[in-house]
């Protein structure tokens, strides 16, 4: 197949070839979170495995051509619970159980509003700076659970939370949030972050009826709750200065291979895509779980990254089938709004997907080649 498509290059993120931003946890950071685990080595030594590993990583990233950089979430063990437990005011808890993905039970682990939240002096920033140090002339980026998820995971379905809450309203609630995403973003870009994503699986919760349901058994309110998420993410983010890019990864979920939710965007498609004034949308599309590309007609300015590429198996896709669903997409969205990445990272928490590192750095590198192709 000869590539009709012809795209313009893309200097500032999301790039064209671009990468949600977690990877394969290397044998090295196993073997040390282990041994830390078991207080056989420091917190200071995990540190400097660590260093080593995201150091290792960050070239790899810049050989396969990625313009972008992360640490790969190498110092996490889950995508958001790291981040949300490190809030003040938020409290690690053990629950009754794990988050049951598509066949698999994740471990039991979880996070409680227990008191006034703020953002404080997050150890996280201190990941950051360690990536800008070493990113050279690439894009140092910053992935953190967007602040749905610590409305939805540490309060909303929380019965403990919700049977005896902090705030006074979720109203309240919603201002606190917001307040603490504020004072986060200003904290990156102090210390150097032009480039911030937020993770987010509650928008593709909004789009399983299965979820929609559940939520509604709560005595939850489905408009209520769409309006609070649409708010609690653009007022967050309105004092971003103008030269930090800030993008959101709408995910079905992600464990061990596995998936949470399924449905297609076109119920959320609205809100989402006509009101969420992010710079850009990570969309999951590596399966029909996704539905069509119609919903993309709602998208006013922003870059779509399409997740047409899969991070659950370590099959390489066909490259005249993915370049067709450009096409496709290309039909509701103008192409120079498009970039390509996979449909999720590769190792959401520290377990990983099941495939092998090889498999992931080919993925990449297939992702940078149609890029390179389409958009010259």
């Amino acid at each position: 197949m000869s590539n009709a498509l012809t795209g313009a290059k893309r200097n500032i993120p999301p790039f064209r070839a671009d990468a949600v931003g977690s990877y394969l946890r290397p044998q090295a950071i196993k073997d040390a979170r282990e041994k830390f685990a078991q207080g056989e080595i420091t917190k200071e030594e995990l540190t400097k495995i660590e260093d080593i590993e995201i150091k290792k990583l960050v070239e790899m990233q810049k050989e396969v051509g990625l313009e972008a950089v992360t640490d790969g979430e190498f110092r996490r063990s889950w995508w958001h619970l790291d981040f949300l437990n490190g809030i003040e005011g938020v409290q690690e808890y053990i629950p009754a159980d794990g988050i049951h993905f598509h066949g698999v039970v994740t471990k039991a682990k979880g996070g409680r509003i227990v008191d006034k939240i703020s953002f404080g002096n997050h150890f996280m920033l201190e990941h950051f700076k360690y990536l800008k140090s070493i990113a050279g002339d690439h894009v140092a980026k910053m992935t953190i659970p967007s602040p749905n998820m610590l409305y939805a995971v540490c309060a909303m379905s929380d019965p403990v939370y919700r049977a005896n809450p902090v705030y006074a309203t979720d109203e309240d609630l919603f201002d606190a949030i917001i307040k603490v995403y504020k004072d986060a973003i200003s904290a990156f870009y102090a210390a150097g972050c032009r480039y911030l994503q937020l993770d987010d699986t509650r928008w593709a919760s909004l789009a399983s009826t299965k979820l929609r349901q559940a939520i509604v058994e709560q005595g939850l309110d489905l408009d209520v709750i769409t309006k609070a998420f649409v708010r609690m993410i653009n007022e967050s983010i309105e004092d971003r200065p103008d030269d930090m890019i800030i993008t959101m990864h709408v995910c079905h979920g992600n464990y061990r291979s596995t998936y949470y939710s399924e449905g297609s965007y076109d119920i959320i498609a609205d809100p989402l895509f006509s009101e969420v004034k992010v710079d850009g949308f990570f969309l999951e599309y590596d399966t029909e779980r996704s539905g069509g590309f119609e919903p993309l007609a709602h998208i006013k300015d922003q870059q779509v990254v399409l997740g047409l590429i899969t991070s659950k198996n370590g099959t390489l896709e066909n490259k005249d089938d993915v370049i067709k669903r450009i096409a496709e997409a290309s039909k509701y969205v103008d192409l120079n709004q498009i970039c390509l990445s996979p449909q999720c990272g590769f190792s959401s928490t520290e377990e990983g997907n099941i495939l092998t590192e090889e498999a992931q750095w080919n993925k990449m590198r297939f992702i940078v080649e149609i890029a390179n192709e389409i958009w010259k």
